[in-house]
């Protein structure tokens, strides 16, 4: 890990869901003590709108933090301290020295808010385990 700033990368297929709250998630928790990235192998046009509106119910509007789904490249996972993908399966590339974890998390493409809602919390308390070890000392 970085000396100053741990570098978290979140990866899904379309980058329109469960990468995007969980990206999110580390900047409304974390701040800047984090650098967090998120992207996806085969991104959608836009973010899913009933993630936008479930994440809005909990405070946290994606709109206003310029979510927008972006493609994978390499650059942001040799930049990153820990990659964490999220049902792209063997899209992601694998470098040495790297800390790699799949979270297996419901898609939430073609759901409503209510079907949005129990992965968006799941989402949320993965990061919260994740933060804990990534920035010790930190409240």
């Amino acid at each position: 890990m970085s000396a100053d700033r741990p570098e978290v990368l979140f990866v899904c297929v379309h980058n329109a869901g469960r990468s995007q709250m969980a990206a999110a998630f580390v900047r409304h928790l974390a701040g800047d003590r984090v650098e967090v990235r998120s992207a996806g192998s085969a991104p959608a046009a836009d973010v899913n709108p009933a993630v936008v509106e479930a994440m809005a119910e909990i405070g946290i509007d994606l709109r206003a933090m310029g979510a927008v789904p972006k493609k994978l490249d390499e650059a942001a996972v040799r930049a990153s301290d820990v990659v964490i993908t999220m049902g792209c399966g063997d899209a992601c590339p694998i470098f040495p020295g790297k800390r790699y974890e799949d979270w297996v998390l419901d898609d939430p493409a073609g759901q409503g808010v209510d079907a949005v809602r129990p992965i968006r919390d799941e989402i949320e308390r993965r990061v919260r385990g994740l933060l804990e070890e990534i920035t010790p000392g930190a409240d």
